[in-house]
């Protein structure tokens, strides 16, 4: 059995909410968006619709490439527009093995492919398949000592 994204998504900080920010807004914005909310990326929103997401790693790469300060960019200059995403029913070893593969640390979370439900991290991933080998462990053990 597999921990599927929707489970951990239930399982996530039940205050956690979805942080967004408009593709026009700057990037110490963003930057300022990131730190009060404790996050590695934000979705970045136009509406209700999903145009990208932008990274702390977005960031730093494309500002340290750059002549330009960073008050001059909006985020829409930096985010990735290539969204991975994943679905409720995606289980955990997909999370895992999309992150791994395309080297992303923040998957967001689609229903029917166009609704945002939710991000799962890379830590959302790593607790839960920690928490799973746990569960397997403990049952194991009160097989074999009764």
């Amino acid at each position: 059995m597999s921990t599927t994204v929707e489970q951990m998504l239930k399982d996530k900080d039940k205050e956690s909410s979805i942080v967004s920010i408009d593709p026009e807004a700057s990037i110490p914005e963003a930057a300022a968006l990131m730190a009060r909310e404790n996050l590695g990326a934000l979705l970045v929103m136009k509406g209700e619709e999903l145009v990208g997401i932008l990274s702390e790693r977005d960031i730093s790469r494309k500002l340290g490439a750059s002549d330009k300060l960073p008050r001059e960019f909006k985020v829409k200059d930096l985010m990735s527009e290539k969204i991975l995403f994943v679905e409720p029913t995606s289980t955990l070893e997909e999370c895992m093995g999309l992150m791994t593969k395309n080297r992303y640390r923040h998957l967001p979370v689609l229903e029917n492919r166009r609704k945002v439900i939710g991000v799962i991290s890379i830590g959302d991933a790593v607790k839960t398949m920690i928490s799973d080998k746990q569960f397997v462990i403990n049952q194991l053990e009160r097989y074999i000592y009764g």
